[in-house]
């Protein structure tokens, strides 16, 4: 979990929020260099610790919590009670004071962290805050993109992600407009960060604080019986780090003396000595690792590369494939219909396709591909789009079809391969020389998206030989 420079204002004096790029994305400092026991408050505030339950510096994740004994499955590692979370509105859903209320109403939901990350400010810059313990536990620095040098967001060399990280920072910068616009008149008693002076570098250290590390959890319960999805921050629990196979998972839960919420972490198997405690913070791409949590998971099988649904580029793609015959930029009624259904076509089409992930190819391509491919809507027609749409659907429009739509795909991804401006053993190579924190993040997530890129083109391949090799056996039986 990473960070950005912020020079944190102590319990007594006020310094300027300020923030850089971090020196180091394994290792960032705390916001102070003797920060309270964690462990300590949690306890004193009527929280629970597992005696087990360690802070340890690991060479990778930087800091995070492990096991300094075995701890049998099923146990409790830590438990919060209501009050410890660090959340935007109190139980009766409104935010205490009325300039955050107001300033976190004008932030887009996408950017939720935000929201929650203007409280966070609030009480980092408030002597005597009762979050003060765990703020100052908080890394100094964040690894995330926005705080990239502008040459190492060059060096992501995915669009995808570059328009994600301009399209933060352009909020950064407007949002500093809007802060100080609704800052300059108030005097001191009702200013939310204490007469300091905020600014983009500030916002974006509280926004990469709270995505990196805030989880989404049930809030209050509504008179339907339903809990409202509410971000918080959890004091200790979030020094676990990630892994897809965790070993602890989160639950809330009420009951016993306790008629309000409690969020537990608890051991889901044995848990070795030194082991560290993991939680798994959720399927995603490497695009959002990077952004919200500044790290890249090598081989992830979540990871996606995404495309734009375009006829003229799967014209290109066909022909490059030697497929012959296409209509992706002409196609017949009855398959313009079905690309309608797709959503590929029509008033406000969704445009964006995506390869990779746990489908492979995403359905709707592949069902256009096999539309598109095909000259007989007969053998279209008779399939649902469900299966139209599925990779696990072997050949339902026929085996010369379903090769030629992966073809297709294959030579997309080829074009796809070409935008990168470096292949994977120039940017291995430029590893190997010793380069910024920042530059071997960005140059290990465009290593990622063209090993993805290169992993679709070979399991198509392998299935494309399976297509014949059936077709020859069935030639011949």
């Amino acid at each position: 979990m990473a960070a950005s420079k912020t020079a944190m204002a102590s319990l007594i004096h006020y310094r300027p929020l300020t923030c850089a790029a971090s020196a180091s994305a394994s290792h960032p400092t705390r916001l102070v260099p003797h920060a309270p026991d964690l462990i300590k408050w949690v306890g004193r505030e009527g929280g629970f610790v597992h005696e087990a339950v360690k802070i340890a510096q690991d060479e990778l994740s930087g800091l995070g919590l492990a096991a300094a004994d075995k701890i049998p499955k099923g146990s409790d590692l830590i438990a919060l009670p209501h009050h410890v979370p660090l959340r935007l509105r109190s139980d009766g859903g409104d935010v205490a004071e009325p300039v955050l209320a107001d300033l976190a109403s004008k932030v887009p939901e996408e950017l939720w962290a935000m929201k929650l990350g203007l409280k966070l400010l609030g009480e980092r810059s408030k002597i005597g805050s009762f979050w003060w313990p765990y703020i100052s536990n908080l890394p100094e620095t964040y690894s995330v993109p926005i705080f990239f040098p502008g040459e190492d967001i060059k060096n992501l060399q995915y669009a995808p992600l570059l328009y994600q990280v301009n399209k933060r920072c352009r909020f950064l910068l407007d949002f500093e407009k809007e802060v100080n616009n609704a800052l300059s008149d108030l005097n001191m008693k009702d200013h939310p960060f204490g007469g300091q002076d905020i600014n983009a570098s500030s916002l974006g250290w509280a926004m990469s604080a709270v995505s990196s590390r805030a989880f989404r959890l049930y809030g209050n319960k509504s008179p339907t019986g339903a809990y409202s999805d509410v971000p918080m921050m959890l004091p200790l629990i979030d020094m676990c780090n990630h892994n897809f196979e965790p070993n602890a998972r989160i639950v809330q839960e009420v009951g016993g003396e306790q008629p309000e919420m409690l969020v537990k972490v608890v051991a889901e198997k044995e848990i070795r000595v030194n082991d560290p405690l993991l939680l798994n913070y959720g399927c995603l791409s490497n695009d959002l690792f990077l952004l919200d949590y500044g790290f890249v998971i090598p081989s992830n099988r979540y990871d996606t590369i995404e495309l734009k649904y375009d006829g003229a580029l799967l014209d290109a793609a066909s022909l490059a494939a030697g497929v012959s015959s296409p209509n992706f930029s002409s196609p017949a009624p009855w398959q313009q219909e079905i690309l309608s259904q797709l959503n590929l076509d029509g008033e406000a089409p969704d445009l964006k396709v995506t390869l990779g992930g746990s489908d492979l190819v995403e359905g709707r391509l592949l069902a256009a591909l096999r539309v598109l491919l095909e000259s007989e809507s007969e053998s279209v027609q008779k399939h649902d789009l469900s299966t139209l749409k599925s990779m696990s659907a072997e050949a339902p429009c026929g085996i010369a079809t379903e090769v030629a739509a992966f073809r297709t795909i294959i030579a997309l991804c080829s074009i796809a391969l070409e935008h990168f401006p470096t292949k994977i053993m120039e940017d291995e190579s430029m590893l190997k020389k010793g380069v910024p924190d920042t530059t071997k993040l960005a140059i290990a997530f465009r290593i990622q998206k063209k090993s993805l890129i290169i992993d679709v083109m070979r399991d198509l391949s392998r299935r494309i030989k399976l297509l014949l090799l059936k077709e020859t056996v069935s030639a011949q039986g």
